[in-house]
């Protein structure tokens, strides 16, 4: 999720997402509330609280607690169940009509009635605003909506698009009362109207509270009396000290790999404990195909030869993250090795020279990495350094390293400027499509003048068709071997992701998965 720019980026956290659950144990309260109320931490901000702008981890955190979607994310899987919707499905063969009948009773937070007419002009108001920091650009194939009576809307899409469930179950499904938004321009307030779990009561720079909606009607079971949210805008010390002076009762998204490690050698001596979870979140190296020098694929080739994945975690993020061999992280369907299976694992100068002197290429390759500081974490420069002096130290390159402040990086990148670049992703969906189609499909978002026409014209395009997505594994296989072998972008690793608890509190392990929804509702303290 950038989710724009249009890279969907998540900034990611050195020691944050893939793995079993370690650490707190799982009990919750009783549903509707245990008497009382959790505080959590936070180094992300929560950059907007009107789902027709927000693009960002904080802020779909606020909207998956506040909003309703019509479907939603069960604990632990990544297929769509009804949450605001009776029921959802296709309605024609092609997986171009969907039809959705809503639950009776739905309410917002103030009262007000929930009908389809407000569905409608969720939908409508967002594609209208096509606010450059939404999810707008997730609805390419939304052609309309209708509305046949209050309890029924139909989506009709100009494209056959199975994976439109799964868009509609994240954040930027999330439906707002038609009587409180403007139809044309955002929210501007801070304040926010859904029917989801949990109401908005305060936001402002300091935190947000949030207390249990009571007009609620859905699949959450809410084992607390509210949460309270406090920013600490990238300040990671001062997150370490308020969790471990008391002051907050979770640390999610800002410890350090350092800090992570350092809690989990102590045994819970501190009092407090790391939960672990999986995440579909990545890091890769992208490849801008029109350079000089990163467009020969012998260079391209050489870099994948010499890359030691199993080194840079250890070193930079302390096992906190896994090597990733693939475009599909692990715990996605459709995911295979294909990296792995061309490249291998151990590095190999001798390839890698092989490959260089295949290119005509006898001399040093000198090469400049680009970064930037914090928008994919604090670690990313530290690891773009370890990749140069990876390469470096086979004799074959003359790398170095440049970090750009976001704004400048993402101009230059468009511009072209950069032969190699690093992007952060965490999916709007947990779904193999949204790991391809926004890299490799028509008009890609990593600005790097890649296109195969086998991948454009016949597997995005089939894998899109498909309603069951078990189905298309082999052809996502395909589209993954096609891209290890021209090497458009290399997968470097994926997170793990992690909370840091004291001993009281319960069900951390529910919000951390691969559907990136961490859902409020299910934590408790005892």
């Amino acid at each position: 999720m950038n989710m724009r720019n249009q890279w969907p980026v998540l900034p990611v956290v050195a020691g944050l997402a893939s793995g079993l659950l370690t650490g707190c144990g799982t009990e919750t309260g009783d549903s509707g509330g245990s008497g009382t109320s959790v505080v959590m931490g936070m180094s992300d901000d929560v950059l907007a609280t009107d789902p027709a702008s927000g693009y960002d981890p904080g802020s779909w955190l606020l909207f998956n607690n506040v909003f309703q979607s019509l479907l939603s994310f069960p604990k632990g899987a990544t297929e769509p169940q009804p949450e605001a919707a009776e029921q959802c499905a296709f309605s024609d063969t092609k997986a171009t009509v969907y039809k959705c009948t809503l639950k009776d009773g739905l309410k917002f937070s103030n009262g007000d009635a929930l009908t389809s007419a407000d569905v409608k002009f969720s939908f409508d108001r967002m594609l209208k605003i096509d606010d450059p920091d939404g999810p707008a650009v997730m609805f390419p194939t939304l052609e309309k909506v209708e509305t046949p009576d209050d309890k029924t809307v139909v989506f009709r899409l100009n494209t056959p698009d199975a994976t439109f469930p799964s868009k509609i179950a994240s954040g930027a499904g999330s439906i707002v009362d038609e009587d409180h938004y403007d139809a044309e321009g955002l929210r501007k307030d801070g304040a926010a109207v859904g029917s989801g779990p949990y109401k908005l009561d305060k936001f402002d720079d300091g935190e947000a509270v949030f207390s249990v909606n009571e007009h609620y009607k859905g699949t959450a079971e809410v084992q607390n009396d509210g949460v309270t949210l406090k920013f600490f805008h990238g300040d990671q010390d001062a997150l370490k000290k308020a969790l471990l002076a008391g002051e907050v009762d979770i640390a999610y998204r800002g410890l350090t790999a350092g800090d992570i490690a350092d809690i989990e050698k102590s045994g819970g001596d501190s009092g407090v404990e790391v939960v672990e979870g999986s995440s579909a979140e990545v890091q890769h190296l992208v490849f801008n195909m029109d350079d000089p020098v990163a467009g020969q694929l012998g260079v391209r080739k050489a870099i994948a030869h010499l890359i030691d994945r199993d080194a840079l975690i250890e070193d930079v993020y302390q096992g906190t993250a896994t090597p990733l061999y693939s475009i599909i992280p692990a715990g996605i369907g459709g995911h295979n090795t294909a990296f792995f299976d061309t490249y291998g694992a151990r590095p190999s100068k001798a390839k890698a020279a092989a490959a260089l002197r295949a290119e005509g290429i006898n001399g040093k390759v000198k090469l400049t990495l680009w970064s930037t500081p914090s928008r994919y974490g604090p670690a990313t420069d530290q690891t773009l350094k370890t990749i140069a002096e990876q390469l470096n130290a086979s004799g074959l390159f003359d790398a170095d390293v440049q970090s750009v402040a976001f704004d400048q990086y993402e101009k230059d990148i468009a511009a072209g400027k950069y032969g190699v670049y690093v992007k952060g992703w965490i999916p709007d969906y947990p779904d193999a499509d949204n790991f391809t189609a926004p890299f490799f499909g028509k008009g890609n978002v990593l600005s790097n003048n890649y296109s195969n026409n086998s991948i454009t014209g016949t597997l995005i395009p089939s894998t899109a068709a498909e309603s069951d997505r078990s189905a298309t594994d082999d052809e996502f296989g395909q589209l993954q071997d096609i891209v290890a072998k021209e090497l458009p972008v290399l997968p470097v690793w994926q997170a793990k992701q992690y909370a840091v608890v004291h001993d009281n509190v319960y069900g951390l392990e529910y919000c951390l998965d691969a559907s990136t929804v961490f859902r409020f509702w299910e934590l408790s303290k005892g």
